[in-house]
């Protein structure tokens, strides 16, 4: 093994993990100051349950042996066969279990993405519920699809750091929640002014820094790929950040703090399944398009009343998709042997379409009828009162200061 590997990878978990509350505070400042403990809460919240699910059953699920292209088997039960000191069968240069934990931060941060779908009006007993259900029967397989040796992976698809599995997943599954939970209560008759939008610039921080052992990370090893993975990642999210911030700005006659971090997120997201195919030009067009097409979807989706106010399906479910197609477009055999439309290979972008439409179809399709399931059981939506005090108060007993 290598010890340079292990100290990278190591250091990239750690990034990747301060991700997930940071995305509870990108969130947070975007809510009414009554859900801003919530959502924080919630994002983080993500992470220890996620992650006491992954060692149990999600890693096997996701990562265990293939059983007919959609599932792993239940071989690495409770971390059954994962050692501390032997590769496993995803790396032969870092331990199995380093590998777990750097796929458990993965499956943490997806899930505190999905909680843009129902903020400021889910129960959280129910959301307890759901994440679970969700991380197991939404996550776990499409992690296995792409990077487990499931179908779309021998089909030939290729997500470099979770294009497909993160942000299309999550960002369709917000969408098909929103859809499911209904809107906020007064939404589109009063003003709901975000909390503390300093709070969302400090998540954005958070994101961008941790998105580096995202992408990087997701080399393996600290090598040349990491390396152009790195440059990628942040040559796209600077030029997402600019184009959102400039179009918003020709569009609202002001240049939005608000627009210029959610371009970034929108370049983040779509540079993520490209990052280790794609040269630092490709990114440039990469993260452009991504700024102004997910500013012109949020657009659309307020101009039809969807109460997905926090755009997860906006920037993350449309930017992971145009991420999936981008690389299936602009991938370079100079980077790390894949080919795209650009190099003349049609398949390759065939393959593209194929997986990332199959998560689309999945992802929202199962998340609505998880949703439903739960409303019928236990009910997702806390009651108008509830919603009126706010779910610091009614769900937390608590209350932000200032």
């Amino acid at each position: 093994m290598d010890s340079g590997a292990i100290a990278w990878v190591l250091a990239s978990t750690a990034l990747v993990m301060i991700m997930t509350p940071g995305v509870g505070f990108f969130y947070g400042g975007l809510v009414r100051k009554k859900n801003f403990i919530d959502m924080i809460t919630l994002s983080f919240v993500a992470f220890a349950l996620v992650s006491i699910q992954w060692v149990l059953i999600g890693y096997s699920l996701a990562f265990g042996p293939d059983v007919g292209g959609f599932i792993g088997n239940l071989s690495n039960l409770g971390l059954n066969g994962v050692s501390m000191n032997a590769p496993g069968p995803y790396s032969t240069i870092i331990p199995g279990m380093l590998y777990m934990v750097f796929q458990l931060v993965f499956a943490t941060v997806t899930m505190a993405i999905v909680t843009s779908g129902f903020a400021e009006r889910i129960k959280f007993s129910a959301y307890l519920v759901f994440a679970l259900l969700w991380t197991t029967i939404v996550y776990d397989p499409l992690a296995h699809w792409v990077w487990g040796g499931g179908w779309t992976a021998q089909f030939g698809s290729i997500d470099f750091a979770g294009g497909t599995v993160v942000h299309i997943s999550s960002g369709f599954a917000a969408l098909a929640l929103a859809l499911v939970i209904g809107k906020r209560v007064g939404y589109g008759k009063y003003a709901m002014e975000p909390a503390n939008i300093p709070w969302s610039i400090l998540g954005a921080v958070l994101l961008w820094f941790g998105w580096f052992g995202f992408n990087a990370g997701s080399a393996v090893a600290a090598n040349g790929l990491a390396v152009n993975a790195f440059v990628t990642t942040n040559t796209a999210t600077a030029m997402a950040a600019m184009a959102w911030l400039l179009v918003s700005w020709a569009h609202g006659g002001k240049p939005s703090s608000l627009g210029f971090i959610s371009g970034a997120v929108a370049g983040l997201v779509a540079i993520t399944p490209a990052a280790g195919y794609v040269t630092p030009m490709a990114a440039i067009a990469i993260g452009a398009v991504a700024g102004v097409m997910c500013y012109g979807i949020m657009l659309w989706r307020q101009g039809r009343g969807i109460d997905e106010s926090l755009d997860a399906w906006a920037v993350h479910g449309m930017g992971g998709l145009w991420g999936a197609l981008a690389t299936g477009i602009f991938a370079s055999a100079a980077v790390n042997g894949a080919s795209g439309l650009i190099e003349g290979n049609v398949h390759q972008f065939i393959a593209q379409i194929v997986g990332a439409g199959s998560a689309v179809i999945y992802a929202f399709v199962v998340t609505y009828i998880l949703a439903i399931i739960v409303d019928k059981t236990i009910g997702l939506r806390v009651t108008e009162e509830e919603e009126y005090v706010g779910l610091d108060i009614s769900q937390h007993g608590e209350r932000a200061s200032g």
